[in-house]
């Protein structure tokens, strides 16, 4: 259906957001979550970003246009960027931490 490079990166998106539209959903109603990130207009990129996701997710593959996979891309290099700048020690509670969930993606898993 799609070419080469399209389905590697559909197959690369599911692999790096390892939340589910209903966790990520419910982890961007918590405080933590708006805590983080830049803001232009009171919601982070970030946080915007993961609304997104969660629309991208729960679309059929079949249904995904450019739009949808440009953001998969930016998703992409947003969390392979961040996860190379992985504090030390425990990232638990941390600010790093919860900008990747912003953007799907739970290090802890």
């Amino acid at each position: 259906m799609y070419d080469d490079d399209t389905e590697a990166l559909i197959e690369e998106f599911h692999d790096t957001v390892n939340m589910q539209p209903q966790e990520l959903e419910e982890w961007l109603e918590t405080e933590e979550s708006k805590s983080v990130g830049d803001t232009d207009d009171g919601e982070s990129t970030g946080h915007q970003s993961g609304r997104r996701i969660v629309e991208i997710k729960r679309t059929d593959k079949a249904d995904l246009g450019d739009d949808d996979f440009d953001h998969m891309r930016k998703v992409n290099g947003y969390v392979a960027r961040h996860l190379a700048q992985q504090p030390d020690g425990d990232v638990e509670d941390t600010r790093w931490r919860y900008s990747l969930m912003n953007w799907g993606h739970d290090p802890l898993k």
